[in-house]
């Protein structure tokens, strides 16, 4: 895989993408002076289909970038990107360069505008979660002149280096693995899709794999909210009343398939023997529970520091080729998952 092009985009793109000159597209950049509407909205559109972020950096620094890592991720409510930071942190701490988050809520929109103040401040590297974003935040990471490392997720094309797992291939890992145990009646149960899309494709891994058995998901329920115990007690509870022959519950994440868990102990229920039950992510938080539940350790720690090790490696030559490191997960199937 070849290097994108590293040329930062200057007012001079913009004012030849939008057929006015330099100093009007500075005009309506810096919402200052006196502009049409139509000549500011040509200008504002050019800059956003080519992804132009203007530079903050004033002066002599103009031309140079700050210390700074920009790490974008979707949310710090859940126990799993605040150990990709740490991971990411660790590795930087004894460099020059210091990483600073900013949070999207697992939405595009959101996503353009971190990024849009992020670079504008020309950071020395952008590491961001996922291979999904709009066609303006596309452009932005394209033409950003600096290393950009997409986390967590292979299934895809990134846009320059990337690191992560096949969530297609995790999801299709558990079904081999609750197949080969012998559970038929399947229930799938995840939160936040389908603007998670690293857990929609561990989904179609997952139900695919159950496909090629023969198997039908027998009963599914996804919640737009966040990842909380409560909510998987409710959610299992409500899957057990309108389909009480289900024999393995699969969660999109830990947290619900704890709450899981709890509710079926509090039933008295046999586990794993009369309903097996699993994860995602091997969330360390959880292992006090009374039984450990059968998850996969999505690598977290390790992604945030080989992204980080990434960056840092184009800074000292900047001719390197973009990477893609694919990580390995690890399945568990700890206490609630049959063992043969």
């Amino acid at each position: 895989m070849t290097t994108p092009p590293r040329r930062p985009l200057t007012l001079r793109d913009v004012s030849e993408a939008s057929g006015v000159s330099e100093m009007t597209v500075s005009r309506v950049l810096r919402n200052k002076g006196d502009v049409s509407e139509a000549t500011r909205a040509r200008v504002q559109e050019a800059a956003k289909r080519l992804g132009y972020v203007p530079n903050k950096i004033a002066g002599a620094l103009a031309s140079s970038r700050v210390n700074l890592v920009a790490v974008v991720i979707p949310s710090l409510k859940n126990m799993v990107f605040p150990e990709v930071l740490s991971g990411i942190s660790e590795t930087l701490e004894t460099t020059a360069l210091q990483p600073v988050v900013g949070v999207t809520d697992y939405g595009q929109d959101k996503e353009e505008k971190v990024l849009f103040e992020m670079l504008s401040w020309r950071p020395a590297g952008v590491i961001v979660a996922g291979l999904e974003h709009s066609e303006t935040a596309q452009a932005m990471l394209h033409n950003a002149g600096c290393p950009v490392v997409e986390i967590m997720d292979t299934d895809g094309e990134p846009i320059d280096c990337c690191v992560g797992i096949s969530h297609r291939r995790a999801g299709r890992h558990m079904a081999e693995a609750i197949i080969a145990q012998g559970y038929r009646r399947v229930g799938f149960m995840g939160t936040k899709m389908p603007l998670d899309h690293r857990a929609r494709k561990r989904f179609e891994g997952f139900t695919r794999a159950l496909g090629k058995a023969g198997i039908e998901m027998a009963d599914q329920e996804f919640y737009s909210g966040g990842s909380a115990l409560a909510k998987g007690r409710e959610m299992t509870a409500a899957m057990l009343g309108r389909t009480p022959d289900l024999d393995f519950l699969y969660y999109s994440n830990d947290m619900i398939g704890a709450g899981g868990l709890l509710y079926l102990l509090e039933k008295g229920i046999d586990i794993p023997g009369r309903v097996g039950l699993a994860g995602f992510n091997g969330v360390e938080l959880l292992e006090g529970l009374p039984r450990r539940l059968a998850t996969t350790d999505a690598c977290r720690r390790e992604i945030g520091q080989r992204a980080a090790q990434m960056v840092l490696a184009r800074q000292l030559d900047a001719t390197l080729a973009s990477e893609v490191v694919e990580l390995e997960p690890s399945l568990d199937p700890g206490d609630t998952l049959l063992r043969t």
